[in-house]
């Protein structure tokens, strides 16, 4: 059977009084040194950037999403060419998502952000506005519309799984429910409850295809704790989790950490599933790119997270300081002939000004994408970086308080 290596992950460093640890995953594409930031790159790709540039940036591992490669163009092809990182070229760690959290979010219109807007949805299944729910949940899976083209499709735990081993990333998701903050409390206990059971049949799927795909690299299954806001389900479901175990008694590789989340609850949130599960392995946390909630969710013990955000609001022309986010098409900077950020070590910084970043943007270039993008990149992956350096140095303390003081308390030039 194809099995991850025997020691697939390992504490190096542990974070006093707190659950924050620094340690390495261990893939067959290579280590993974966390605290670490995964890139998304939703298609096989970081959008307007190179994956050579990724590698330059310093992106150990990059997550592309299981729902929008089955769409296009169909996990078979990826396969053929070699599974997700010799398709993009890249030859590191890669990540795929279940399709959980696409197939629901686009059926029905959520956005991918920590606090779900409460004038949005009003009920667990309706949509407000008036718009057609494309997504329908039933106990054996999801039957949702594309967002493309609204063809109808189908995902069950057996199809999320038999898709993300044709990808053949290093590191897959058990299929589960996307929830949100205004589902209601009863909503919510069903929903664990599917998704434990879903979990028990992702992982029984990864073991029969692990044998039938014996001659390919081995993936690690990670499992999904839900709950929303509520400790007694969330405590539940990460329990749950570690109580699942095949024939042999292996269980999960790993966990991760999903649903909409409040952003000040963050951490206690995080807190509760850490507290559950086993410490000798890794923990994900889906969604997550500011600041103060990679601090917060590091000393909680979350060991990997990703995010859209660095890439999305970089098309966008927003651009991350250590003094904070601004947006650099402002009058103020079309005669700023400075970089974004004089202490950056990135490509972007080391050869362009904030002049013709703005001009690019002005003009519509499509430069200005990849530009901003390779900053914002570097900007997080770095700053994660230094988060791990801290805490196997014994200074994330003073690390937090200074990088935190000067990001929000600063107004952004």
């Amino acid at each position: 059977m194809s099995t991850p290596p025997p020691q697939y992950f390992d504490v190096e460093a542990e974070l006093p009084g707190t659950s924050g640890r620094a340690g390495v995953i261990h893939t067959p594409h290579g280590d993974i040194r966390t605290p670490a930031f995964i890139a998304v790159g939703t298609a096989a790709t970081v959008k307007a950037v190179l994956p050579e540039s990724m590698k330059s940036v310093g992106a150990q591992a990059i997550l592309s999403n299981a729902y929008h490669l089955y769409l296009q163009p169909g996990p078979d092809v990826v396969d053929e060419a070699g599974g997700l990182g010799a398709f993009m070229n890249w030859p590191g760690p890669t990540f795929t998502d279940s399709g959980g959290f696409q197939v629901l979010s686009l059926g029905v219109g959520f956005k991918k952000v920590l606090a779900m807007d409460a004038g949005r949805v009003q009920a667990d299944d309706v949509i407000a506005e008036g718009k057609e729910r494309l997504a329908h949940v039933d106990d054996d899976g999801v039957t949702f519309r594309s967002h493309t083209d609204g063809s109808l499709h189908r995902f069950t735990p057996e199809v999320s799984i038999g898709i993300q081993h044709q990808l053949g990333a290093d590191i897959i998701f058990a299929f589960d429910e996307l929830t949100t903050l205004m589902n209601t409390r009863g909503y919510q206990e069903d929903s664990v409850r599917r998704t434990h059971d879903w979990a028990v049949r992702c992982l029984a799927e990864h073991r029969r295809l692990g044998v039938v795909r014996a001659d390919k690299p081995p993936q690690a299954l990670f499992g999904v704790v839900q709950g929303a806001q509520y400790e007694d389900l969330r405590r539940q479901a990460a329990r749950g989790l570690t109580e699942i175990v095949d024939a042999e008694g292996r269980g999960f590789d790993g966990y991760g950490i999903g649903g909409a989340l409040e952003k000040q609850n963050l951490a206690t949130i995080v807190g509760w599933v850490t507290d559950e599960l086993p410490d000798d392995k890794p923990r994900h946390l889906l969604g997550i790119s500011e600041p103060d909630d990679l601090f917060a969710a590091v000393a909680a013990g979350a060991d990997t997270f990703d995010c859209v955000s660095p890439s999305r609001v970089a098309r966008n022309a927003a651009v991350y300081s250590p003094t904070g986010r601004f947006n650099i098409t402002g009058a103020r900077y079309k005669r700023d002939f400075t970089p974004i950020d004089a202490d950056c070590d990135c490509y972007t910084c080391a050869n362009y000004t904030r002049a013709y970043l703005r001009h690019l943007f002005k003009a519509k270039e499509m430069l200005s994408a990849t530009l901003c993008t390779i900053h914002n990149e570097r900007f997080v992956i770095r700053m994660v970086d230094q988060i791990r350096a801290a805490i196997i140095a014994g200074e994330f303390d003073e690390l937090r308080d200074h990088v935190l003081g000067r990001y929000y308390s600063t107004r952004a030039q």
